[in-house]
């Protein structure tokens, strides 16, 4: 058994990802199959934007679909904070798509979000894990993750299922569009072989443990990637925050030189998500610039990656994949990072202090 739910729900993520895809991908025509969208091709081919409305790992999660949509199926999108676009009278026209992101289906502000939406004339759809929760119920359609039931506060196994779906669903509007057949082939493939990729990484847990009690004692911590990897750097700073409370922030690698390299010392370690993608190189000279002020340099590298060994105090190897389907790897190490952190600091991993598993309050 595990000691923590939030521990078996990180080892449960293989088969929660493995059940995010089950019965959606449609291999004759190289898409994928989501019935529970409830939209004709015509009206998905019609969509000229896309509103994504969220709260906490779940807003993380629309940031990952807004690079994802925007990227693979050039649809321009927006992802908002659910308690912001509520009170700001935002711009919808006829052909938005507002997609409303909730592990519960309960959230109140994303569930406002949505009526809000609405109500303005726009579709909209959910994106869910409890099966008739209230955003489930009202929304025009959607997309059910399948997580099974997540009793950790913190969200893990969630997180992983929201980002498959909305690369189901970029898939589908991709291959609409002006994705190939031979792409749409190449993006399921990579899909399938993401549980077993998942099940490599888990298998390095006692590694990132030892790291994490190296680390233990550090008050602050700062998260760092680019690109796809920018919002995996909020949510690992998030989860980090959430049950270990040290005082963690994530920032899109370049940003570090806009202020807050000024509090980098011996005492804060920087995590840098740094896959070999097209923002490899760049990131390497964000891991130069913090060498040279002497903080201390935890890597999330693509297999095979030496040369960041060099450079970086601790490397933890992850498999490569898609840019696109990257965030759904390089979390893993981030999320068992938290959970050791936390546990050696002694604090109670599945009921941190002040926090609800679903805030259905304004």
């Amino acid at each position: 058994g595990y000691d923590h739910f939030m521990l078996k729900e990180i080892f449960e993520q293989p088969e929660t990802v493995t059940n995010a895809m089950r019965g959606r991908f449609d291999e004759e025509i190289m898409s994928a199959h989501l019935g529970g969208l409830e939209m004709t091709e015509e009206q998905l081919r019609s969509v000229e934007r896309i509103i994504i409305t969220a709260c906490g790992t779940s807003w993380h999660a629309g940031l990952i679909g807004e690079y994802m949509m925007e990227e693979v199926a050039r649809i321009p999108v927006e992802v908002e904070y659910a308690s912001e676009f509520r009170y700001r009278n935002p711009i919808v026209t006829p052909n938005t798509l507002g997609i409303a992101i909730s592990q519960s289906g309960e959230t109140m502000d994303t569930l406002w979000a949505m009526r809000e939406a609405k109500m303005k004339g726009a579709r909209a759809l959910g994106i869910c894990n409890v099966v008739g929760s209230t955003i489930a119920r009202e929304s025009d359609g959607g997309c059910y993750i399948h997580a099974g039931p997540e009793i950790g506060v913190a969200s893990t196994k969630a997180f992983t299922g929201q980002v498959t779906v909305l690369a189901l669903m970029t898939l589908k509007l991709a291959r609409l569009r002006e994705m190939d057949r031979a792409e749409g082939q190449e993006f399921i493939e990579e899909m399938k072989k993401l549980p077993g990729r998942i099940q490599t990484i888990l298998e390095r847990d006692a590694e990132i443990k030892k790291l994490a009690e190296y680390y233990a004692e550090n008050d602050n911590f700062l998260y760092l990637g680019r690109g796809y990897n920018f919002p995996v750097a909020l949510e690992g700073a998030l989860k980090l925050k959430e049950i270990s409370y040290i005082h963690a922030e994530g920032y899109p690698a370049a940003e570090m030189k806009h202020g807050p390299i000024a509090l980098i010392d011996k005492n804060m370690p920087v995590v840098f998500i740094a896959p070999k993608d097209r923002a490899y190189e760049k990131v390497l000279g964000n891991i130069e610039e913090v060498r040279a002020r002497s903080g201390r340099v935890i890597a999330i590298a693509t297999e095979g990656d030496e040369e960041i060994v060099e450079k970086a105090d601790h490397v933890i190897h992850i498999p490569k994949t898609l840019p696109a389907l990257m965030p759904i790897l390089s979390v893993i190490p981030l999320q068992l990072l938290a959970y050791h952190i936390a546990v050696a600091r002694g604090c109670d991993v599945d009921m941190p202090r002040n926090l609800a598993k679903s805030v259905t309050v304004e």
